[in-house]
């Protein structure tokens, strides 16, 4: 692979090893309350602890293809360094979420709502880089600059609660 290509997608193969990172850290804490609660080994026995770190762990693990699919889409597509940005934004909000879970399922909800504010963004870069693709091929129009500085500036608004 040619250094072009590559550093079109290194921030985002940074990001994507970091969630696999988490998802093994979130499989490691179920792993872990299971053997806590009967010794055992993994078997779900229906204690509190156990129900809420498998619940928070199942709820992350649902939501993560689709990051995936707009992290790389927005990242492609659009620009690299903002969806990169927000894809380390959203695996911070999902450790939230799921530290948040372990507490009490309230504490929970800041992370869950941010983490759809992340997603959103990461859409809607997408369907911006799709739109640019089609503006070049049918009319000449390229807004690509356009496109990046306003998903450079937005990005750090992903900040605010």
């Amino acid at each position: 692979m040619d250094q072009e290509t590559l550093g079109s997608v290194v921030l985002l193969a940074i990001v994507t090893l970091i969630s696999v990172v988490q998802n093994a850290f979130f499989a490691n804490k179920v792993e872990h309350e299971s053997k806590h609660c009967n010794g055992k080994g993994f078997q779900r026995p229906g204690s509190s602890a156990f129900d809420r770190v498998y619940t928070a762990n199942q709820n992350c693990g649902h939501t993560y293809p689709t990051f995936l699919a707009v992290l790389w889409c927005a990242g492609l597509l659009c620009s690299q360094a903002p969806a990169a940005f927000a894809g380390l934004m959203y695996l911070f909000v999902r450790q939230k979420y799921f530290v948040g879970y372990l507490g009490e399922r309230t504490q929970s909800t800041p992370g869950y709502l941010f983490g759809k504010r992340i997603i959103l963004f990461l859409f809607l870069m997408s369907v911006a880089g799709i739109l640019n693709y089609y503006l070049i091929f049918f009319f000449g129009s390229d807004f690509e600059m356009h496109i990046k500085t306003i998903t450079s500036a937005i990005s750090p608004l992903l900040l605010i609660p």
